[in-house]
């Protein structure tokens, strides 16, 4: 639901300004509102998990996340459907922390842990890419608000099984929110996350994106010094000092930005210079969805045997060729010629998303499982929006939509390459006992 949310919308956001008379801003609010506050809180929602128990913190992120799409729906104005969508943003930041945070306490087997770590990798990797096919379906069929009221069944059943079948999960009321620092950390992902979607829009250069990149650094800065001397740290640096666990961060950034990166330029390249309709292009995306499920399973499988290090580094070797494959295709390739590099990317990246994510949840003490989860998830949150803004730029900036297409792929192809060398240094050669 959390991941759906963010790619579903973009192919309805048309068909919604046209009914709710929305202003272009107001459009813009409608997509940005949710993943600027997804961005900002996961961190919190990490905080609030460790302290007052996962199960209780997912469960509350449960509820929130499907009244708010249940308000998405039923909105009157645009106005209406912002607040909702920013309501939903906070419900999703305390899903996605929760989520990795059980499966670490409920699978405590290392060998049970990586397949349930493949799983919910491919459940992500599918939600992403098959949005835009999905949102298209519900749009020209029953209308732009089932892309909110399919989260309503979904939802409900989600909560049933949590509360029947995960254990309640341990609280750490001893330990204090360090409130300054959980104000650091959003306002600096928050205005990171905006300054990027407004690079994709207006230029790097401009002085908004510069303003907000400076103070997102200024804000960043803030928390390291505050973490520094905190007595209860959101992340003690120290754990956040682990070659493991920053690699494993820096790792989700890089993915993320190869893999949004391409699905967002391939979406308005094959719209806006090969003419496809909104449900036409997702299903030209579709064949980097199909890879994803698969990718992620196998790998979960394949850690007992090899270790994590073997399968991210491979991962991100296949995702780094498809890319380049893409790039060195030509600006008017046969379609044909573009399905092996989406499903290269996109099983790479599922291949790899398995092992760094259970790097980054085993480099963390078990009472810090929701922070390290919402570490990861933030940077590769952060990743995704610097690898749309980036695309975004290169398409507006270039010659043709097929040049600026070409210099995205191939940088997201370094950028899976740098990952590669990372994962040989960062993530684990062998796999836990």
């Amino acid at each position: 639901m959390v991941i759906l949310d963010v790619t579903i919308i973009n192919v309805a956001v048309p068909v919604v300004g046209r009914d709710l008379s929305a202003s272009l801003t107001g459009v813009q609010w409608i997509t940005d509102g949710y993943t600027l506050v997804l961005a900002g809180f996961l961190m919190t929602g990490g905080a609030l998990g460790d302290r007052l128990g996962n199960r209780l913190v997912f469960c509350c992120g449960v509820v929130v996340f499907t009244l708010a799409s249940a308000a998405c729906a039923f909105a009157p104005t645009a106005s209406a459907l912002v607040a909702a969508r920013l309501v939903e943003g906070l419900g999703a930041a305390l899903i996605v922390p929760g989520s990795l945070a059980l499966i670490q306490q409920s699978f405590p087997a290392p060998a049970a842990r990586s397949w349930a770590f493949g799983l919910w990798g491919s459940m992500a990797g599918v939600a992403a890419s098959v949005g835009p096919l999905l949102g298209g379906l519900l749009v020209t069929t029953v209308g732009w608000r089932w892309v909110f009221l399919i989260n309503l069944p979904v939802g409900t059943a989600c909560l049933l099984l949590t509360l029947r079948h995960v254990d309640t999960s341990p609280r750490r009321a001893d330990r204090a929110l360090d409130w300054p620092a959980q104000c650091a950390v959003v306002v600096s992902v928050a205005l990171l996350t905006a300054a990027l979607n407004e690079a994709g829009r207006r230029s790097w250069s401009d002085p908004a994106v510069l303003a907000g990149l400076a103070l997102a650094v200024v804000a960043a800065a803030a928390f390291v010094v505050r973490e520094r001397w905190a007595r209860s740290p959101a992340l003690p640096l120290s754990v956040l000092r682990s070659r493991t666990m920053s690699g494993g961060a820096a790792i989700g950034l890089l993915f993320n930005f190869g893999f949004y990166g391409m699905v967002f330029t391939a979406s308005l390249y094959f719209q806006h210079q090969r003419g496809f309709s909104a449900l036409a292009t997702g299903a030209a995306l579709f064949p980097a969805v199909a890879t994803t499920m698969f990718a992620s399973v196998l790998s979960g499988r394949l850690s007992r045997r090899t270790g994590d290090r073997p399968l991210v580094v491979s991962g991100m070797l296949l995702a780094a060729l498809g890319l380049a494959g893409w790039a060195a295709a030509g600006a008017d390739a046969a379609y044909a010629a573009l399905v092996a590099p989406m499903m290269a990317a996109g099983f790479g990246t599922s291949f790899a998303l398995t092992g760094s994510t259970a790097t980054v949840m085993a480099a963390a003490p078990p009472e810090y499982s929701g922070a390290a989860s919402a570490l990861f998830n933030t940077t590769r949150q952060i990743g995704s929006a610097t690898g749309v803004a980036l695309g975004g730029s290169l398409l507006a900036t270039g010659s043709d939509y097929g040049t600026g297409l070409r210099i995205a792929m191939a940088v997201g192809a370094l950028a899976y390459l740098t990952a590669a060398g990372l994962a040989l240094r960062c993530v684990p050669a062998k796999p836990d006992p």
